[in-house]
């Protein structure tokens, strides 16, 4: 990675406003926090700059207010259990900006840790707004990008800020630069892309980003019905996203021409309609009810796949292969999961339903990496710029 971070600068007494990303799921009822790996994750950088004695300000949004406050979206909840987590008391400001934020951040001795509150409170949050921005920057003498899973987001905590303060990476997000750049650069072959979820278009951009670079593409999840009926398979009710069967019959064509071994599901679990007591069976792709969808890959599919992984040295996996939130649809990306773990090869997960199914299990420690960052991941490895990362100062000088 070519940015600077903040091993590279004097943190030392100074106010450092770290921008995290602690948008954790909270249990519907309770209001508890379900999974706190995104918190653990900036752990690092937090200990770090407490460590060198710097007044640490952070800053995260949580879920979608819509630019207005909703009190069970107050990350009141994060700073408590970020407090258990450190040892020490994580201060709670009543809001992001104002008089009392900036009384709050100047009482801040060295090595203190203060949570602003949730940032999408404000509407000039997602809009950028550069007054802000501006506002923003003038609590801190440094800014530190560590949210990763949002630094796909042209936002005025993640972008706007960065033209009023010195900018620089926290330890997560050069961990998940440094991670990506390596599995685009230089894997250890073979390298096998697991790709699945529900939407073509979310991953034909990393596909086409590395189809020359991968050994073999694996394709699960309801993307696969795309792949099937572009092969002129009949995937009764399963979505479709017809305007992309000419790019997937592009991208198979291409895998063909690279020698790259592009596998679709043979077998699928269908089902009449998505709900936990709907009837499902297993049956070859050529054999798909009219008024069924796709809700899984099969046995043999699964048996399939694995002896593909199983002769692979890297492997990258984002989306799940059915609809694993209902658990007779969630074989399949249980089966990939628990085959990844027990692997010796490198394991790259990439972010959003795929980690949330690592993290579930309890197969994260299992697995070399688990990324941050869903949309942000796939955004990269797609070789598109994020703007949370270009805005940050680069070794050797400026952006």
């Amino acid at each position: 990675m070519n940015k600077l971070t903040i091993r590279d600068i004097d943190v030392s007494g100074k106010r450092v406003l770290v921008r995290t990303d602690f948008n954790v799921p909270l249990d519907e009822k309770t209001g508890a926090i379900n999974d706190d790996s995104r918190i653990r994750a900036t752990l690092p950088t937090i200990k770090y700059l407490i460590g060198r004695r710097a007044r640490v300000i952070l800053c995260s949004h949580l879920g979608r207010p819509k630019g207005r406050v909703v009190a069970k979206l107050s990350l009141t909840v994060v700073a408590r259990r970020l407090s258990q987590i450190l040892g020490q008391t994580v201060k709670v400001a009543s809001d992001s900006l104002g008089a009392e934020v900036k009384q709050a951040v100047e009482g801040l001795k060295p090595g203190d840790v203060i949570l602003l509150e949730n940032i999408r409170f404000h509407p000039e949050e997602e809009a950028n707004d550069d007054s802000f921005a501006r506002d923003l920057a003038r609590l801190a003498d440094i800014y530190v990008n560590d949210a990763f899973g949002a630094s796909h987001r042209s936002h005025a905590s993640i972008v706007g800020v960065a033209n009023y303060l010195p900018a620089v990476a926290g330890l997560l997000v050069e961990r998940e630069i440094s991670v990506l750049e390596g599995i685009l650069a230089h894997p250890r072959h073979p390298f096998a892309e697991l790709a699945g979820g529900a939407k073509v278009s979310d991953k034909l951009g990393i596909m086409a980003n590395t189809i020359d670079k991968v050994d073999c593409l694996l394709i699960g999840g309801s993307m696969a019905a795309t792949f099937l009926k572009a092969k002129s398979y009949q995937v009764g009710t399963s979505l479709v996203e017809n305007d992309k069967i000419e790019l997937a019959t592009e991208l198979m064509k291409e895998a063909d021409q690279r020698g790259v071994r592009l596998m679709l599901p043979v077998d699928v679990v269908v089902t009449p309609e998505v709900t936990a007591k709907a009837e499902a069976k297993v049956v070859s792709i050529e054999e798909i009810p009219p008024e069924w969808e796709i809700a899984d890959i099969g046995p043999q599919t699964i048996k399939d796949f694995s002896e593909e992984l199983k002769r692979c040295r890297t492997i990258f996996w984002n989306g799940p292969m059915g609809i694993y939130e209902i658990a007779q649809f969630a074989k399949g990306t249980q089966a990939m999961a628990r085959l990844l773990a027990g692997l010796k090869a490198t394991t790259i997960i990439g972010g959003g339903s795929s980690a949330e199914v690592i993290t579930e299990m309890k197969l994260a420690d299992k697995m070399t990496f688990v990324s941050t960052g869903g949309g942000a991941s796939l955004r990269f490895l797609s070789g598109q710029k994020l703007p949370g990362v270009e805005v940050l100062l680069k070794q050797g000088g400026l952006t």
